[in-house]
């Protein structure tokens, strides 16, 4: 296996950034089959997950899906940073609302279950109802926002991690504005953000956790572990496990749920256990509940972190060719953002 603990000299804002967002759509393909189900479903249809899949027969949400597809984790992180572009930097809250209401019902078009989180779905469902999209956020406090802002993090640098969480809350606001909410997209945010400036693995983490600090004091206040404080215990605490328990020890210990306190936590302590990016996807993958959202946002992360380099290119060209994203453009205008910043 192996490790990577450094940046390359050669990974470059723009490499790293087009790595983040490849890492996210390779976390998300990987988990796409596995998505939601439990870990003794996913040892029937998958044992170990050691690439893309199709989606096997206790897979609901996916079902019938070829290997490599990619979920609502990657569209909405690209809907994200269409939207930024569109707004110079700002997401527009109506804007943003109508977007997501003509994503779901594009989804439902096609038959697919793979529709709106549970905060999403509320807050949308509040938008139709009259209240004001500023506002409907205020009850949100799953992943939903940390799994699609790996874009804010690309468009704002990680020197001032408060301007950071300002622009995470400006892109939360509409479906998870809360400080669970706010803290968990903040961390994921921070840590592509400090991985683009050049940050190892480690340093990266140290930003999350900061971000995540910054974060549980904004928006909304919702009882709720503290995501700062359960990454510093998980990010010491994963590494002592033997390999062999690893996944059942995220599984049981961390939690592998669409909660913000659980999903983000979890991502990030895989993270921290400095082993080869693609073979700690393929364990996120395997890891039960939330597993494409967890994949994607670890898989953004490692990627900031790691450059290119962290992606066997076979796997690139596949996630690639199969659901026909063109990156490149969505990451060059975000770095175009974060140089005017």
């Amino acid at each position: 296996m192996t490790t990577l603990s450094t940046r390359q000299d050669s990974v470059t804002h723009q490499t790293a950034a087009l790595a983040a967002m490849t890492g996210l759509a390779i976390g998300d393909a990987l988990g796409m089959p596995t998505q939601s189900m439990s870990l003794a479903q996913i040892r029937a249809d998958h044992g170990r997950i050691t690439g893309f899949v199709d989606a096997g027969p206790h897979q609901r949400i996916a079902a019938g899906m070829p290997a490599g597809t990619i979920t609502d984790d990657t569209e909405q992180a690209v809907l994200v940073a269409e939207l930024l572009l569109e707004g110079r930097g700002r997401l527009h809250p109506t804007r943003f609302a109508e977007a997501l209401i003509a994503w779901e019902r594009a989804m439902e078009a096609k038959g697919s279950l793979d529709l709106l989180g549970p905060s999403t779905k509320t807050a949308v469902q509040r938008i139709l109802d009259g209240v004001p999209a500023s506002e409907a956020g205020s009850t949100g406090t799953t992943n939903g926002a940390a799994m699609r802002i790996t874009p804010v993090g690309i468009a704002v640098p990680s020197v001032d991690l408060v301007r950071l969480v300002d622009a995470v809350q400006n892109a939360s606001r509409v479906t998870h504005d809360t400080g669970l909410g706010i803290a968990g997209a903040s961390a994921i945010a921070a840590g592509v953000s400090a991985g683009i400036d050049g940050a190892t693995r480690a340093e990266a983490l140290d930003a999350a956790i900061a971000a995540a600090t910054i974060g549980t004091h904004r928006g909304h206040w919702i009882a709720g572990a503290d995501i700062a404080a359960r990454t510093t215990w998980a990010i010491e605490y994963l590494p002592t496990v033997p390999p062999a328990d690893r996944i059942d020890a995220v599984s049981q210990l961390i939690g592998t749920s669409v909660a913000s306190q659980e999903s983000v936590v979890a991502a990030l302590a895989l993270v921290s256990l400095d082993e080869d990016p693609w073979e700690t996807l393929c364990t996120a993958a395997s890891i039960g509940g939330d597993t494409d959202t967890i994949a994607a946002m670890a898989g953004a992360v490692l990627g900031a972190v790691h450059g290119p380099d962290a992606w066997p290119s076979d796997a690139v060209d596949a996630v690639t060719t199969v659901n026909h994203l063109r990156l490149d453009p969505l990451v060059d205008g975000l770095l175009a953002l974060r140089q005017s910043a």
